[in-house]
């Protein structure tokens, strides 16, 4: 069994031992995976360069629980919706791949059809 596939397991039997499976529709799946995103933007929010280091040293713990729960919804959703995540995201790869050549690509922050 994979790494990911241990984590689904694990967040599977969290959920499921508390009968929330009932609550969890593909919307308020995706509503609460946005809601924890939102989570992790609020630690950078007004902060600058030189604040965002400092702070990120001394809240790295929190910073590193909101991540957590932005993966516990991917693993989630991917597992509900029969989605094999850690094959999705090689395919991606190859896709960005293709998109984002290095050639044309490296040191840019351009958008794709920008390049």
């Amino acid at each position: 069994m994979g790494e990911i596939s241990k984590l689904t397991k694990q967040i599977t039997d969290f959920r499921d031992k508390r009968n929330w499976k009932q609550f969890h529709n593909p919307k308020d799946c995706a509503i609460s995976l946005s809601l924890e995103a939102a989570e992790v933007l609020e630690h950078f929010q007004w902060k600058n360069e030189k604040e965002i280091e400092e702070y990120i040293k001394k809240q790295k713990t929190e910073i590193s629980e909101e991540l957590a729960d932005v993966l516990y919804w991917i693993l989630l959703m991917s597992n509900d919706l029969k989605i094999d995540i850690a094959k999705s995201l090689e395919r991606k790869i190859k896709i960005n791949s293709k998109k984002y050549p290095v050639k044309k690509s490296k040191g840019k922050h351009t958008k794709y059809n920008k390049l």
